[in-house]
């Protein structure tokens, strides 16, 4: 008891001084630094929706820019917050300091928990780098677990977003204005892909090439839907085929492949329910069924079996 008081006065203290020190001193060193002649006027101000971090946030992203990463697994990093919907500039550096911290907290909890009850100090020393190993995968799990239910968005979102381009090409917009006119009339229903081709929007109005901007949405995102309708709408562009056409197909695919899906998952739905039924309901339906008869047995049989004791 006496060492889980320390260390969570020790922990309080760490908290209340990087707070601290973060509200007097970190701020002020910025400010004084935008004074300094040559500073560039708002070079501190992050761009994009995710501009102001909390103080939690920028302990994460301290102790991420601490932390020796290679470019390589910098770059995949960055490709896999993408993908779960993180864009902002601090995500990697914050992404490795939640897994720092959370590295520390796992090992604390194994130090204080699970440690004492284990006498080996070789097993003790194992069990507080598996579970510091553990607590340092556990984001990665979980941005790998947004990334598939974005995805899984997103690809529920393209039929809708199809036929409404489909009646925009037809109408005589270009396909730059009917991504446009799409990415904002579905805003409401499917904002996560309507924000994709806003951002595709802002590319080709920067300047990029609209294969550029198109292969940029399809990495960001990673779904395979997405890619097909790229690959689809940069062939279309450089032969010169209908594109109405074109995103019709598709959306029927898309359409005839959900239901596909519904109809797998459907078929796996009697194999997923044996292992319930087996663990669960069996033991239960046997119980009620053979219970009565089982007792009358038990009632009958030990007298007997007490009968020819005595014989």
């Amino acid at each position: 008891m006496l060492t889980i008081t320390i260390v969570g006065l020790f922990c309080f203290l760490v908290v209340v001084i990087s707070l601290l020190g973060y509200g007097y001193y970190v701020r002020p060193s910025r400010f004084f630094r935008r004074l300094q002649p040559g500073a560039v006027a708002g070079s501190e101000v992050p761009a994009g929706p995710h501009a102001p971090l909390s103080p939690a946030m920028h302990l994460f992203e301290e102790l991420g820019t601490k932390f020796p990463i290679s470019l390589e697994d910098a770059s995949s990093a960055r490709h896999d917050l993408m993908a779960a919907g993180f864009r902002s500039e601090h995500a990697v550096a914050a992404y490795y300091g939640i897994k720092i911290v959370t590295a520390a907290v796992f090992a604390a909890l194994a130090f204080l928990l699970v440690v004492p009850s284990i006498g080996a100090i070789p097993l003790r020393l194992v069990v507080i780098i598996g579970m510091a190993f553990g607590g340092y995968l556990i984001p990665g799990l979980l941005v790998e677990h947004l990334i598939v239910a974005r995805q899984e968005k997103l690809r529920y979102s393209l039929p809708d977003i199809l036929d409404l381009l489909v009646v925009c090409v037809e109408a005589g917009l270009g396909l730059d204005q009917a991504l446009m006119t799409v990415s904002r009339e579905l805003q409401t229903t499917h904002p996560l892909l309507c924000d994709e081709l806003s951002l595709v929007n802002l590319e080709m109005r920067a300047g990029m090439r609209r294969a550029d901007a198109l292969h940029n949405f399809a990495e960001r995102t990673g779904e395979r839907e997405i890619r097909k309708l790229v690959a689809i709408l940069i062939q279309t562009d450089r032969f010169g085929t209908s594109i109405a056409d074109a995103l019709r197909t598709h959306s029927v695919f898309i359409r005839k492949r959900r239901r596909l899906d519904a109809e797998e998952r459907a078929g796996k739905v009697g194999v997923k329910l044996v292992f319930p039924i087996f663990l669960f309901l069996l033991p239960s339906m046997l119980v009620i069924a053979a219970g009565p008869g089982l007792l009358q047995v038990f009632k009958t049989l030990f007298p007997l079996m007490r009968t020819f004791h005595t014989l």
